[in-house]
């Protein structure tokens, strides 16, 4: 699977939740080698940080689980470790090469795994009943060659947030919807309303991928081409990194060093009346209240119009196979799956469910009517190349480097990306 459309037209509306279990069966089979009845084990989850800062930094959320699930559990205690996004792919690497690979890991991408034989099948961790509360789409999407290894853990889309009491003082009347149109606000914006970024253009590494695909997406471009292949250094791609450089950096309507601008950084100065635009996904709703911005939610714009397919992400779970602690997991798995459990972390973060009982509790309170426009962004946005097992490596080298492009020669940029893709296929 190399670019994975996943239509959740089916999970917008409480009517058509009678979705599919992803599989069948499976995954009970006998008990791991020395993992017994009343073996006390300790299982390693390592997990990224949704929070922004230490006071909501999901280290609280995971150890409370860790601690209920053991209470239930004696015979198992979980190590967490929660590691930011900048690092934990890194980190996860090392941990790999040495030897002391985790049982159980949350982050953003799961194939590279696969491809190194690494992971246990979802059917070998999850009972059916959890399987079956799956959205069967992001279900889907976790699978390699028909075969789901990657859980989903939370799902969201990208949209378009503006300040309006900023756009209101630049004489701004309507949100942009075009490149040009963001181009002639965020230079009013300038002029009218000092000491604000007009436009937070996020290219370091936390999350440079997502960023630069929204842009790409908007000239009719992207990481892949239809038929799956990495097309990086296409003249669509190109032409996207020569309108941001020339449109946005060298007027300086955002910041002077996007490559090394974070999104956290981005959120930050947009949950604190510093920037006046930028592309963001629903936690930011929290952030932008807490702040007290009057902010509002568009369509990203394209460059001679609204996206028609925005960014879509899911998140993932997956379990090592190494320390041979398969039935443990997927009692933790269980655990961790249960309604309670994933609503308290969706509603921490304002995260979009993956599972249909929390998506029903969800659609059904009337307490996330801010969720709606993600909702509807969701049935046709494009996502990842999940499925590739190069995907890992090319989204490592696209976090490091992408960013370079608004500040250099994009066709050399990308084309040094696209030679390191196309080496990543070869040597997958």
């Amino acid at each position: 699977m190399n670019k994975s459309v996943l239509s959740l037209a089916t999970t917008c509306a409480l009517a058509a939740l009678a979705l599919t279990a992803c599989g069948s069966g499976g995954g009970a089979g006998s008990e791991d080698a020395g993992s017994g009845p009343g073996r006390k084990v300790t299982l390693k989850l390592v997990a990224a940080d949704y929070g922004d800062k230490e006071s909501n930094s999901s280290k609280a959320y995971w150890k409370g689980l860790a601690a209920a699930f053991t209470a239930a559990h004696p015979d198992i205690t979980v190590d967490v470790q929660v590691v930011n996004w900048n690092d934990i792919d890194k980190q996860v690497k090392t941990m790999i090469q040495s030897g002391n690979v985790p049982d159980v890991l949350q982050t953003g991408g799961y194939a590279d795994k696969v491809a190194d034989d690494l992971l246990y099948k979802a059917e070998d961790v999850l009972s059916v009943d959890t399987r079956a509360n799956l959205i069967d789409s992001l279900a889907r999407a976790g699978s390699v060659n028909g075969v789901q290894y990657g859980i989903p853990f939370v799902s969201s889309a990208r949209a378009f947030f503006y300040n309006k009491a900023v756009l209101q003082q630049a004489g701004i009347t309507r949100p942009p919807t075009t490149w040009d149109e963001l181009r002639e606000d965020a230079a009013l914006i300038k002029a009218k309303v000092p000491g604000v970024t007009p436009y937070a253009l996020p290219l370091g590494p936390e999350e440079a991928q997502g960023e630069s695909m929204l842009w790409e997406l908007g000239n009719g471009g992207g990481p892949t081409g239809k038929d799956g292949t990495y097309t990086l250094d296409s003249q669509a791609n190109v032409d996207t990194f020569r309108w941001l450089r020339s449109s946005l950096v060298d007027p300086g309507l955002t910041y002077a060093n996007p490559a090394s601008t974070d999104r956290k950084t981005a959120f930050a100065d947009f949950a604190a009346g510093k920037a006046a635009m930028l592309n963001g996904h629903p936690s930011l709703i929290t952030m932008a209240r807490d702040g007290k911005v009057d902010y509002g939610v568009a369509p990203v714009p394209g460059k001679t119009g609204p996206l028609a397919s925005t960014l879509g992400v899911a998140d993932w779970m997956m379990a090592f196979k190494k320390n041979g602690h398969r039935d443990q997991v997927r009692s933790f798995l269980d655990f961790v799956y249960t309604k309670d459990n994933t609503l308290r972390f969706y509603e921490t973060y304002n995260l979009m469910p993956v599972t249909q009982d929390a998506l029903r509790e969800m659609t059904a309170d009337g307490k996330h009517p801010d969720l709606e426009p993600f909702f509807a962004l969701l049935p046709g946005a494009t996502f990842y190349p999940l499925g590739d097992t190069s995907w890992e490596a090319v989204s490592a080298e696209l976090k490091k480097s992408v960013g370079s492009a608004v500040a250099g020669d994009p066709a050399k940029v990308l084309g040094d990306l696209e030679k390191k893709a196309r080496d990543a296929v070869a040597n997958k």
